[in-house]
């Protein structure tokens, strides 16, 4: 796999080059971060590399949640059962499955109030390594390209929404500009044209800025409101409510790629060989949602979700590696206040154990 790397960035570069002569030179951001993660065999999502894992020794380039310790998926669990209950389903739809990780362990701590656990992945080497990784649960696993049209049940989304593409706006002496990638001599630039698009919220001065705009992970939970009859949505990422997300400090955005467990702000370089994410405007999400028929749970830091779903007994009782891990998500200075937790569902409202301390619902 490590042999194949130069070939397949080699050809993805080939493949936007042309994509970017078709658009006329000018290939907004939004574009260019889909072919980058998502081309068929190439992108960074659907090409055979390790992705992750605990170190970079392991070929990974980056850990998530579950792969650090199996608390994760307990805490969450005691969060998702409760939303079957109360919702009156029985099937749990997880987005962006990744390692299959998250999954292995919420079936194992579901165990038989989930009657169907269905996969949604547009990756077909990822699905390949979620089937293996869950094989012993046999048909109670199904995996799915896209939403269906009716659905019910629990959603859950770890790190999903960040990895969504994002168009990038440039003030530029004042002005607003839409970056998007050109073909340069050496590689892939940067090429700004004016724009009548805005931030969804003003940007006090006139320093130069940039930042991001979320139409696509937007767009996603308007047809998750829409198409979900019945049931609750849990999405777990790192980001900001929008005054925080839109400070006229952050004037560098929350642009961001990840290799070998190294992160770096450049996505025009080994393109397909790096992940490529942006911070999650939370207040986008929100509004998104309400206004298409989805009301909101709650929305609280992860630290406090996992310690209201009762992380703390658990960690008490855990080995010395678990216990590190389970501190890492909690700790404010660690994972537990940049990751937030944001929920909605369709249907009846109750008092959601993960929000019973520390909403910040008014903060959105």
């Amino acid at each position: 796999m490590a042999g194949e790397t130069p070939s397949v960035a080699r050809e993805l570069a080939q493949i936007l080059r042309e994509e970017i002569a078709r658009a006329g030179g000018w290939l907004p951001f939004d574009r260019f971060m889909a072919w980058a993660l998502y081309a068929p065999g190439l992108g960074y999502y659907a090409n055979a590399s390790r992705k992750f894992g605990q170190m970079p020794s392991s070929g990974s380039d980056f850990v998530t949640a579950p792969e650090m310790t199996p608390l994760f998926a307990r805490a969450l669990a005691v969060q998702l059962r409760e939303a079957l209950d109360r919702t009156g389903t029985d099937e749990v739809w997880e987005f962006g499955a990744g390692s299959g990780a998250l999954a292995e362990q919420l079936l194992y701590e579901l165990g038989d109030r989930v009657r169907r656990y269905t996969i949604v992945d547009v990756s077909a080497t990822l699905q390949r390594r979620q089937r293996e990784r869950v094989a012993a649960f046999g048909d109670k696993v199904q995996w799915a390209l896209e939403l269906p049209e009716r659905m019910s049940g629990v959603v859950v989304g770890n790190e999903v929404l960040d990895a969504m593409p994002v168009k990038l706006l440039a003030r530029v002496d004042g002005k607003w500009h839409e970056r998007a990638v050109s073909c340069g001599d050496e590689g892939f630039v940067w090429n700004d044209q004016p724009t009548f698009l805005r931030p969804p919220a003003p940007i006090e001065g006139e320093h130069d800025y940039v930042t991001e705009v979320h139409a696509q992970a937007e767009a996603f939970v308007r047809t998750l409101a829409d198409r979900l009859e019945r049931g609750a949505a849990f999405f777990i990422d790192y980001g900001f409510p929008e005054a925080e997300y839109y400070h006229p400090q952050r004037y560098m955005g929350t642009l961001m790629t990840h290799r070998g467990h190294m992160a770096d702000p450049d996505p025009l370089t080994r393109v397909g060989e790096k992940d490529i994410t942006a911070h999650v405007n939370f207040t986008g999400i929100a509004m998104a949602a309400q206004e298409a028929g989805l009301l909101a749970l709650g929305f609280t830091t992860q630290g406090r979700f996992l310690l209201n779903c009762g992380i703390a007994k658990w960690l008490a009782e855990a080995d010395l590696p678990d216990r590190a891990a389970g501190h890492r998500l909690v700790a404010e200075h660690e994972m537990g206040e940049l990751f937030k937790v944001i929920a909605f569902h369709k249907g009846e409202w109750w008092d959601a154990i993960c929000f019973s301390e520390g909403d910040r619902t008014d903060r959105l």
